[in-house]
Order: structure tokens, then sequence, then C-alpha cells
């Protein structure tokens, strides 16, 4: 098996940063932390907002929720208040599966 590197995790993501992950506008990132209670990205002095890994494994847990289950927004604060530690379990199974469908994909090209 071939050796594979670690995926390096920062400290803390810029909004541009978070913006481009997601691919929308920053007004929806800060709609989303005024929202729901789970975001809670920290502020340097200048007031930039810094989110942490937690945050942006909530913030796939909000998108996947709204985008691909089709919950309102009530219906995602819900569900996240009664089920979060559930709805991260299943959001790792997902990332998980993402990743072995990519090196799926890639063993199959080097076919």
């Amino acid at each position: 098996m071939a050796y594979r590197e670690h995926e390096i995790s920062k400290m803390y993501y810029t909004m541009g940063e978070v913006t481009a992950m997601f691919d929308v506008n920053p007004s929806m990132i800060r709609f989303y932390e005024k929202e729901f209670d789970v975001l809670q990205p920290k502020k340097n002095k200048k007031g930039n907002r810094l989110f942490t890994p937690e945050d942006i494994e909530n913030l796939k847990i909000i998108f996947h929720l709204i985008r691909d289950k089709g919950y309102t927004l009530t219906g995602a604060k819900d569900h996240l208040k009664g089920n979060l530690n559930e709805s991260k379990d299943s959001q790792r199974v997902i990332h998980s599966l993402e990743n072995l469908k990519k090196f799926l994909l890639e063993v199959r090209d080097q076919l």
C-alpha cells in the first residue's frame, strides 16, 4: 500500500477560506453564525472571524441538513439541538465514504 500523507489541518480558518470551502458568500456564513448556537468563531482584535476545525465540521453538518436533506432553518436548529452528536457521527461517516470514493477513483484511473 502506498504511503498516504495526513491532511494538514489548521488551528483557525479565515472567513475567506471558509467561504471558498463551501462556495457561499460571507453574508451566509455570518447569518448562520447568528442563527445556530453551535457556530461560535473566535474574533481577533480587528474583528475578523477565525473558525476552528470544529466550527468547520458544524458548518458541514448545517449545510448537509439544509442543502442535501432539505431542512428548513428551524428544522435544522431543532435537529441539531436534539441530535448534535448523532449528526457529527453521521458527518464523519459521510466524510470517510467520500475519502474512500476518491481513493477508489484514483485506483481506477491508475489501472
